[in-house]
């Protein structure tokens, strides 16, 4: 006797409706229609799709998870790479929570044997490999620069000596005088 509510066959849901109850209204589950492509394309999105989606919004911790998330998910060697890539461009962005620089350099320079050229990589993937290129490319400058600097301001301060010593000398007093009068 007992019947589940879409388990009533039609011409008893018709006989309701004509014995004067209320017609039984049709269930709307708020599944996209045929008329609205942009819901079911964003349920198609991969999670790396979800993650570059979440670097455009600056959501940059949502976006290494979906980028971890692709990585288990995903078991080929073309997902490894790209989640790879893009995990490292996270860690190069100043101002990521996750900035690294030494860290994307490690993990980048370990990934980069892996990559292919017969690889089809998503194409903001190779836009981000060749932006963490750049970057990397320009701290190695940046810390040669440093170098240069370090060593250029120590031979400074060793010419400015000298040309100290020699003033001293000209104007006829010893240097240990001399430094004993400035002090």
């Amino acid at each position: 006797m007992l019947v589940a509510c879409g388990g009533q066959p039609e011409r008893e849901q018709a006989s309701t409706a004509e014995d004067g109850a209320e017609p039984v209204p049709e269930l709307n589950l708020n599944l996209p229609g045929s008329d609205c492509v942009c819901q079911e394309k964003q349920d198609n999105y991969t999670f790396l799709e979800r993650g570059l989606q979440s670097i455009d919004e600056r959501a940059y911790l949502e976006a290494l998870q979906y980028f971890q998330r692709y990585q288990r998910i995903e078991k080929s060697e073309l997902a490894a790479v790209e989640s790879g890539i893009a995990i490292a461009y996270l860690s190069i962005l100043p101002e990521s929570p996750i900035f690294d620089r030494e860290e994307a350099r490690d993990s980048y320079t370990e990934l980069k044997p892996r990559i292919t050229e017969d690889m089809k990589l998503h194409t903001e993937v190779q836009l981000m490999q060749s932006s963490l290129e750049s970057f990397l490319d320009m701290y190695t400058q940046i810390d040669r620069l440093k170098q240069t600097n370090g060593s250029l301001r120590a031979e400074l301060e060793k010419r400015e000596e000298a040309i100290k010593r020699l003033r001293d000398l000209t104007l006829g007093r010893e240097p240990e005088e001399a430094g004993l009068l400035g002090n």
